[in-house]
């Protein structure tokens, strides 16, 4: 396959931390030596990583990286809910440049891990109007970085005030000429490249793509976001967790036939005549976010991932109170 060198300058967006959930042996750069007067070669070391050790990511944007193939908003929304994960000649994905780690310490001192992400330019607008779309990117470094290392990452993650950790370095790095031309369509799901300095390429995300005319990314579908449950929740004081439910048209004759199911993870309510509430934060922020997409409730997304930052819930010691006066379901875990 032929290949062909891009120089990047990324600058920088914005970036997140993670840590890992199981312990690892990771190569990293250590140091670079002279092949040339304008090449140099990294020296890696291999050093064990252990569980819970932070891991920073950045994200970067430049020209330079490859854009997106076109594709209209069906195919960008089959591709953020990971409708078809089998490969597909015609599908949409986001080229991503992932560098080799480096290490770094946190503001205490204590080691940490950093990786650049760098994607074309054009990604940034949206990821900026569109929060879902953010998350999707998110999730996407964090699949092509354990897909590239051995490391296994939280999607329980942090947003660090800071653009970047550490500041980013010009690089070098060869992709497939195929790639340049943004005509991939042959391009294995994940090809690591070779390069000058440290970072690789991958293409990930690559998803069915539909000809039929999109609907806007989590856009509520008219006329049924009345007629659905809906949910928000918060801590008391006592630190439980409570989360409110209010459901359209509650009465005393609707309860005995209305199903809850708890679980630390999950909630689960079927209401006749009404569409059921699933409300699944043990799943990936990415599942999640399409899951909130498919329902029509575009906030739902944005409760799940907080409430699965905050912890499970208490099964056994959960509490349930119907207030019918106000169509509502308070449970308390």
């Amino acid at each position: 396959m032929s290949k062909v060198p891009l120089k990047l300058k990324p600058s920088p967006g914005f970036c997140i931390k993670s840590v890992t959930l199981q312990p690892s042996v990771l190569k990293v750069a250590t140091s670079q030596v002279p092949l040339g007067p304008n090449s140099l070669e990294p020296q890696n070391t291999s050093i064990a990583v252990p569980v819970n050790r932070k891991i920073f990511i950045n994200f970067a944007w430049d020209a330079q990286v490859p854009p997106p193939p076109e594709g209209n908003e069906e195919a960008i929304q089959r591709a953020m809910h990971g409708e078809d994960e089998h490969l597909n000649p015609d599908a949409w994905f986001v080229p991503v440049v992932v560098s080799e780690p480096r290490q770094d310490t946190d503001k205490s001192g204590n080691p940490s891990l950093v990786f650049d992400c760098i994607f074309h330019s054009s990604i940034r607008s949206r990821t900026v109007r569109d929060p879902a779309f953010k998350i999707f990117i998110q999730e996407l470094a964090l699949q092509r970085i354990e897909a590239q290392t051995s490391l296994v990452l939280s999607r329980q993650i942090s947003t660090p005030n800071i653009a970047s950790k550490g500041k980013l370095q010009p690089r070098t790095v060869h992709i497939p000429s195929s790639l340049s031309t943004v005509t991939a369509a042959k391009t294995p799901l994940i090809e690591e490249i070779e390069n000058i300095t440290s970072p690789s390429v991958t293409t990930g995300a690559v998803n069915d793509m539909q000809s039929a005319k999109g609907k806007g990314i989590l856009k509520p579908t008219a006329g049924t976001a009345a007629s659905r449950p809906t949910w928000s929740w918060s801590k008391t004081p006592a630190g439980a967790i409570e989360i409110t439910i209010s459901i359209p048209s509650l009465s005393r004759a609707l309860i005995p036939q209305t199903t809850l199911d708890l679980e630390a993870k999950r909630i689960l309510l079927t209401v006749p005549a009404q569409p059921p509430l699933d409300i699944d934060f043990g799943v990936s922020d990415a599942e999640i976010v399409a899951k909130s997409s498919g329902s029509g409730a575009t906030d739902s997304g944005h409760a799940a991932l907080m409430l699965k930052r905050e912890r499970a819930l208490d099964v056994d010691g959960a509490t349930a109170e119907w207030r019918v006066a106000d169509s509502l379901l308070v449970l308390t875990a």
